[in-house]
């Protein structure tokens, strides 16, 4: 087995659910020092339990989700899917993760998905891929950590699986100013996936939430671990289109607007071959650390 495919392997102990009562799924969290789990873990884990109880042929088309609590890594995490609709065309799950604390259940995640068995399009349309280096000729998430030390850990720490091509230092970003306020990277699933288009869906789930935040700093520059902190609210992903997550994939980032700490933040995902494959929004906490 390759590093890549060790990887691969890796992300999929994590999206791999274990059945524990009818539509009750258990997770696994991968050893961290982080002291909360990654929220991409949850949404990816949590889309996957739901479409365990979907019918094969039937796509996720969208999610929407909220962060409740942070999730404890020490502590098991269950997913209850709740069989909302089984129509003609489409299928709703919610699902609640939850977790002890103590005594007590509580929910620390939720997340309701659509999915849809396609049909002939009456309009067909999507944004163009914006024209950026490749890839291969940038520098990796590791290369620009390698001058931040411990600045940058927690961002390797999150994505062990996942290949980074950012276009510019996210560790140390410029401030930028409209209305070039974008950002863009390369990701890909190191190794090789399954080829369930179900496994695909949750692991570019999982990656939709590793540096959206970030563009709600893009105005001021600076990055995460040094002055600000963030957390985020709210999560939705729209799929347009299928997609491999372990080739590469272009993520735009931006922010529309920010008011009372909260960041509204928007992406939008091309393959490599230029197709518009996904569109992500979040809402997220940014605080100063000074205080």
């Amino acid at each position: 087995m390759t590093g890549g495919d060790s990887q691969a392997a890796a992300l999929m102990t994590v999206l791999g659910l274990e059945e524990r009562d009818p539509d009750v799924f258990v997770g696994r969290t991968p050893s961290t020092r982080l002291q909360r789990i990654f929220g991409g873990q949850v949404a990816g884990q949590a889309l996957m339990a739901a479409g365990l109880t979907v019918p094969g042929e039937r796509g996720v088309h969208s999610l929407h989700a909220y962060f409740l609590r942070p999730g404890d890594p020490h502590e098991e995490l269950r997913y209850r899917v709740e069989r909302i609709r089984d129509g003609r065309s489409f299928s709703t799950r919610r699902v609640i993760a939850c977790q002890r604390r103590g005594a007590e259940d509580v929910a620390v995640f939720a997340l309701t998905a659509d999915f849809h068995g396609g049909e002939h399009a009456v309009v067909a349309h999507a944004r163009p891929m914006p024209e950026v280096p490749g890839p291969g000729e940038l520098r990796s998430l590791a290369d620009h950590a390698a001058g931040h030390g411990d600045l940058a850990a927690p961002a390797l720490e999150i994505s062990r699986a996942v290949e980074q091509r950012p276009l510019a230092d996210p560790f140390a970003p410029d401030p930028k100013s409209p209305p070039h306020t974008q950002s863009h990277a390369w990701f890909r699933v190191a190794g090789r996936l399954p080829e369930d288009p179900a496994v695909h869906a949750a692991a570019l789930t999982f990656v939709t939430d590793l540096t959206l935040l970030s563009a709600g700093l893009a105005r001021v520059g600076g990055g995460w671990g040094g002055r600000y902190v963030g957390a985020s609210l709210d999560h939705a992903v729209w799929f347009h289109a299928p997609v491999r997550a372990d080739e590469w994939f272009l993520y735009e980032t931006d922010s529309p607007a920010a008011s009372s700490g909260r960041a509204l933040c928007f992406g939008s995902i091309w393959s490599a071959d230029g197709t518009h494959v996904a569109t992500v929004a979040q809402e997220g906490l940014i605080r100063s650390l000074g205080e």
